[in-house]
């Protein structure tokens, strides 16, 4: 049943849609931001094998923790839904749900550290000195990994809630704390890549008891308490496995393509491995600024669709598209237009900084096709729709970024790799662009988390 929004002049939402995409783009940019200040310590140590061991361990840790975004994802979509149903008990259920679900799993992965980092290392593409650089990163690090999956529902939460000041707050506590953590240990102490890790695993811990302190500010032991003995829920445990299980299948597809990128970086030699670092650090700044639009849309179409109501779902996609496009052209012609001058902020190393202007030109069209992508992922994890999810991503990986990153690597090519990635986020955002259309004419109440 539609609600009166569907009958509200058309721009209502306007003001709360952008007040919480803008809270989320103040949070989002403090993950990069810190992440760009680490690169600065490490880039401009003596040797560069510190930066590319961090990159390189860094792939591991995107499979690993990227692989169950699912976390954060399912909770905003199901949390917005159960919003607009107004339906409070089931809120805290998905809290409750997803952080036991979070903190059983990030338990077995400091159980099983050994064995991932050996697969891992030795999966990937490095000489010695930047694999040893890269396993005390990963040593340090992967202490952190409860907190991080915690952490990720706890956003996740706060986000289908459209309650964007904690997420901003518990953001910039964590991040800065991440900054002052690896200045200390990096530039005071010389730890190196061993201090980024230790200073990131230790910086997740910082968040995740902020956190805990928000929710019990809301009322949390209260409503925890009351909504226990309803965890044990068969056809809800079931729903919750089946949308979590293709939001993996989605995740570890799109992080798959991405560590593919790095390790065919790796093979390419020390120098074009740190300058496709850099590069990749503009596209996850300018990420971060489209997911705060992305996860406003994610909110908002969780709750429009729980109300029922296909009017403001239209209306949602046409402010949410147009205006992540333009941020996303804003930041790439800005890199490529002034590239000595802002990349020189990151490292000293002139050789790095020739081949990343040689690339940068790759921003435009990853980063427009990839504002679009972002969006439409943010509206369909919204509407829990995670078939078209799944389906879409994995045509992406499959047919718009392997077989060039293949061809890439065959002819050691790092423009043909940039053109890979590029065929990802185009591929991505056509398949679906062409799923919107069915979402505002029929129901999806088949893929949501309620059911198969």
């Amino acid at each position: 049943m539609a609600t009166a929004d569907a009958c509200s002049p058309p721009h209502t939402f306007l003001p709360s849609f952008f007040r919480l995409a803008g809270v989320n783009i103040l949070s989002n940019l403090m993950v990069p931001l810190a992440s760009l200040v680490d690169t600065a310590f490490l880039g401009h140590l003596a040797e560069i094998h510190h930066l590319g061991g961090v990159a390189l361990a860094s792939v591991i840790f995107n499979v690993v923790y990227w692989s169950f975004g699912f976390l954060r994802m399912g909770t905003t979509g199901t949390t917005a839904q159960a919003r607009g149903r107004e339906d409070e008990p089931e809120t805290w259920l998905i809290l409750l749900r997803n952080g036991l679900l979070a903190l059983g799993l990030g338990l077995a992965l400091l159980a099983l550290q050994g064995p991932l980092g050996a697969v891992g290392f030795a999966l990937l593409q490095a000489d010695a000195e930047v694999k040893a650089a890269g396993y005390a990163f990963f040593s340090a690090r992967i202490w952190d990994a409860p907190a991080v999956l915690i952490n990720l529902v706890v956003l996740g939460w706060f986000l289908g809630r459209a309650q964007g000041r904690p997420v901003l707050l518990i953001s910039m506590v964590g991040h800065s704390s991440n900054v002052a953590f690896n200045y200390i240990f990096i530039r005071q102490l010389g730890w190196a890549s061993a201090g980024a890790g230790l200073g990131t695993a230790l910086s997740q811990y910082v968040m995740l008891s902020l956190g805990a302190v928000l929710i019990g500010r809301q009322g949390g032991g209260r409503w925890l308490r009351r909504v226990l003995p309803q965890v044990w829920n068969p056809p809800a445990l079931r729903g919750l496995f089946l949308l979590n299980r293709d939001l993996l299948i989605r995740t570890f597809a799109l992080i798959l393509s991405f560590a593919l990128f790095t390790n065919f970086s790796a093979a390419l030699g020390r120098q074009t491995l740190a300058a496709n670092t850099l590069l990749l650090q503009v596209v996850t700044l300018a990420a971060y600024f489209i997911d705060g639009l992305a996860f406003a849309t994610e909110s908002f179409a969780g709750r429009y669709y729980g109300q029922g109501d296909p009017t403001q779902l239209k209306r949602l996609l046409w402010v949410g598209g147009i205006t992540s496009v333009t941020i996303a052209l804003t930041v790439a012609i800005a890199f490529v237009g002034f590239p000595q001058a802002l990349f020189g902020l990151l490292t000293s190393h002139r050789g790095v900084i020739a081949l990343v202007t040689a690339y940068v030109g790759w921003l435009i069209p990853i980063l427009g096709l990839g504002a679009i992508a972002y969006l439409l992922d943010g509206y369909f994890l919204g509407l829990t729709a995670r078939q078209i999810l799944r389906n879409a991503t994995l045509l992406a990986a499959l047919g718009g970024f392997l077989p060039l990153a293949l061809v890439a690597q065959a002819m050691a090519s790092p423009h043909l790799l940039w053109l890979a990635l590029t065929g990802l986020m185009a591929a991505r955002a056509l398949t679906l662009a062409w799923a919107v259309p069915s979402t505002l004419h029929s129901p999806l109440s088949d893929q949501s988390c309620h059911g198969p």
